[in-house]
């Protein structure tokens, strides 16, 4: 019989090892500091086509684009040795969605990426959250003074979600610390002005917007 995610415990072997930390238990990540500033990225769903491995693979694709990294992470881990390193999945996180959901889509970003590094793989924590209430453990699980990644795609259409976003960036300086901020997508002024001297951006394209500029 096909096992699935629920027999084998929703992939207990990830965060084997691994410190809890909070009330969700989030596991906590490694030592950060085999990161660097990515060369570039290529999205998970092109790691089979992508000659250049010179960059970092991301999830800033739709959650079903990349739900076999959650549930057969085993399988990938050759695949993702070729690459510099990896960006911890984006799994979504939604105003409204139940605070339980948030929570295990936390647990999968920190609990992928505590596994990859076990296996030897350079690790950048995406960080992603939805409002005030997830601050409560959005951030666990990732050590203060590193390299993190975020993604405006798709979470700034509004005047309203970029007043949101902008509030999370500011929550996530002020925990985190970060050393540098990988931004994937757009890098509003609104938004991000006020926190250029706090620590250094580097910003990528998304693939929707390099697909418009090459149409044009």
């Amino acid at each position: 019989m096909k096992k699935t995610i629920l027999d084998d415990g929703f992939q207990a072997y990830l965060t084997k090892g691994a410190i809890l930390v909070g009330n969700p238990g989030i596991p906590m990540l490694l030592d950060l500091k085999n990161t660097q500033i990515p060369k570039g990225l290529v999205p998970f769903n092109k790691i089979g086509t992508e000659k250049d491995k010179n960059k970092y693979v991301h999830f800033y694709i739709h959650d079903y684009k990349f739900s076999q990294i959650l549930t057969s992470t085993k399988k990938y881990v050759d695949k993702l040795k070729q690459f510099d390193g990896v960006i911890t999945p984006d799994c979504s996180m939604l105003i409204n969605q139940a605070q339980c959901l948030q929570q295990t889509n936390t647990y999968f970003n920190r609990a992928i990426g505590f596994y990859l590094q076990k296996q030897g793989i350079p690790v950048i924590p995406n960080i992603r959250w939805s409002d005030e209430k997830s601050f409560e453990y959005c951030f666990l699980g990732v050590p203060k003074h590193s390299i993190v990644s975020i993604s405006t795609h798709g979470c700034i259409r509004s005047s309203a979600q970029k007043e949101m976003f902008k509030t999370g960036l500011e929550e996530m300086i002020k925990q985190l610390e970060p050393a540098a901020v990988i931004v994937h997508g757009f890098m509003p002024d609104s938004v991000f002005n006020d926190y250029l001297d706090s620590t250094l951006f580097y910003r990528f394209p998304s693939e929707f917007e390099t697909a418009h500029i090459k149409g044009e």
